[in-house]
């Protein structure tokens, strides 16, 4: 059994501290810069997160954006006019320009086209070219436009980040690129159960996790300490479950129509949502709200905690297959995604031939309601079909398990905690986050390869991966952002970019020119002392 997710008791008032006097120092520098008179424009080097395929720069060379720009999208598709669109909002309220977005292609100003791509884009590709005329961004779907869209934006200066208007000029590095992704599962997973995260904040997490091609949001909505997503036909999964949080604070909850809107966000920004409804164990929220959960009756109290393991629902009950074919089937119909994670994490005291039984019977409602299960590595003990997608949370590089059930077809999603988990600490003084599975600064999070990670698995079994952010300390955006960054990123440019362009030495000086982009953001960063921050 994997080493449970254990942490160490601290200072609520100790956890703030830190991140809120560092979100301050943001605010501090970035209010002061807007103050200072504006230095003469330099070209801005090549810095792109995740590294490009290929990229040729053009020496001398700049677009200038002007009052007079354009956005052109390509003629008849509305997907290409929602990616204007956005860009449009990206860049006007630091420029202050109107950018309107037409359609139509144009040598001048700025093109999003669905046409003429390189065919080695694929479905998330893109091809992007900036000359002194303009700047074009040919993909083979509004994915891939988006994709090159959070390229163009890191070759403008970092201040058309900013929400408020700055001074120009505002020159684009002339470039070629060719681009498209190693792997097509590129996730970040938020837990809003341990402490519950607002619309707004989520939504803020999207956009922040969107600039570096993230592909996928996994949020993990049911744990022991609450159950954060409306179920209609048990209102009191989220009336009791969602009352509360780690702490004991007041929790919260998405209705349906706030996830719809969560959803929706997420896939205006080209991220597919996986809920997951963690099964058969961390269900104390769940078994707390329906007495007839539990196998002795009793409902146990609200927990608020941060202990795992402890809790399971009852695997002989016929209630418990009604009770999950019901949250299954609303869930589904809520996700227009084709995965659904339904947990299997650290079921400690569920025996193995339970736990067996419990999916057997679980496997197939996924199934039943159109969907693809996810499950944390464990699951793989109950041997879903090939169709199934474990995610490797291990702190071993050996793994029989996934190497056997990559046998039988299933592709692994790679989460390993020594490296992936953004909610371990950077180092012994790192006030929030955790550490049973080790210290994990950037450089850690960065060097290692997905593709070569688990002894004897193949990278042809290796669908992706994906960074968890667990919240047993995390309370706000700002100590999300805390977590996250810088080490997102890096994760992100595991998930994306060929292992030919991996090299630290380099990673590092490009990480260190997103710095200034997050202080422009407002992002409540981690300045961690391996980066050579501009």
């Amino acid at each position: 059994m994997s080493v449970p997710r254990r942490v160490e008791p601290t200072s609520r008032a100790g956890r703030l501290l830190g991140p809120a006097l560092a979100a301050l120092l943001v605010l501090g520098a970035a209010s002061t810069a807007v103050a200072e008179p504006a230095a003469p424009e330099k070209p801005v080097p090549l810095s792109i997160v995740p590294a490009p395929v290929k990229a040729a720069p053009k020496p001398g060379v700049t677009y200038s954006l002007t009052g007079g720009t354009r956005i052109h999208t390509q003629p008849g598709s509305r997907e290409a006019k929602q990616v204007g669109e956005y860009l449009a909002g990206v860049l006007r309220p630091s420029t202050g320009f109107r950018l309107p977005v037409v359609p139509g292609a144009s040598g001048r100003g700025i093109s999003l086209l669905l046409t003429g791509a390189d065919h080695r884009v694929g479905k998330e590709g893109y091809q992007l070219d900036v000359t002194r005329r303009g700047v074009v961004i040919r993909a083979r779907t509004a994915a891939g436009l988006f994709a090159g869209v959070q390229t163009l934006r890191q070759l403008l200066p970092a201040k058309v980040e900013s929400k408020t208007r700055q001074r120009g000029p505002w020159n684009a590095t002339g470039v070629s690129v060719l681009d498209y992704p190693r792997y097509e599962h590129r996730g970040a997973m938020l837990d809003v159960a341990r402490h519950f995260f607002s619309v707004d904040e989520v939504k803020r997490y999207i956009d922040q996790i969107a600039q570096y091609k993230v592909n996928r949001l996994h949020l993990h909505l049911t744990d022991d300490q609450g159950w954060r997503l409306e179920i209609k036909s048990w209102p009191n999964l989220t009336k009791h479950g969602g009352s509360t949080e780690v702490g004991g604070g007041p929790g919260g909850f998405y209705t349906q129509d706030q996830y719809r809107d969560l959803v929706a966000y997420a896939a205006s920004r080209h991220i597919e949502v996986i809920p997951e409804i963690d099964l058969p164990g961390h269900t104390n929220a769940a078994l707390s709200s329906y007495a007839e959960l539990n196998c002795d009756g009793v409902a146990p109290p609200l927990y608020t905690g941060i202990e795992v393991g402890f809790s399971s629902l009852c695997i002989d009950k016929d209630i418990t297959y009604k009770f999950v074919d019901d949250v299954l089937r609303e869930v589904a119909a809520l996700t227009p995604g084709k995965h659904l994670h339904i947990g299997g994490d650290e079921a400690l005291v569920t025996t193995d031939p339970d736990f067996i039984k419990f999916m057997d019977k679980v496997l197939p409602l996924v199934r039943k309601h159109g969907k693809v299960a996810s499950g944390w590595h464990e699951f793989v003990k109950a041997t879903p079909d090939a169709s199934a997608v474990p995610q490797f949370w291990g702190t071993k590089t050996v793994a029989a398990d996934m190497v056997a059930a990559a046998a039988r077809g299933n592709r692994i999603v790679l989460s390993p905690a020594t490296k992936a988990y953004l909610d371990m600490k950077y180092d012994e003084n790192t006030k929030l986050g955790l550490k049973w599975a080790g210290y994990t600064d950037v450089e850690d999070a960065y060097d290692w390869n997905p593709g070569a990670y688990v002894q004897d698995l193949p990278e042809s079994a290796v669908r992706g991966v994906e960074a968890p952010l667990w919240s047993e300390t995390l309370t706000n955006s700002a100590e999300v952002e805390y977590m996250a960054f810088p080490r997102l990123p890096a994760i992100a440019e595991l998930g994306w970019s060929p292992w030919s362009t991996h090299d630290w030495a380099k990673f590092k000086e490009r990480l260190a020119a997103q710095g200034p982009r997050w202080k422009a953001q407002g992002v409540n960063f981690y300045p961690s002392p391996q980066v050579p921050w501009k």
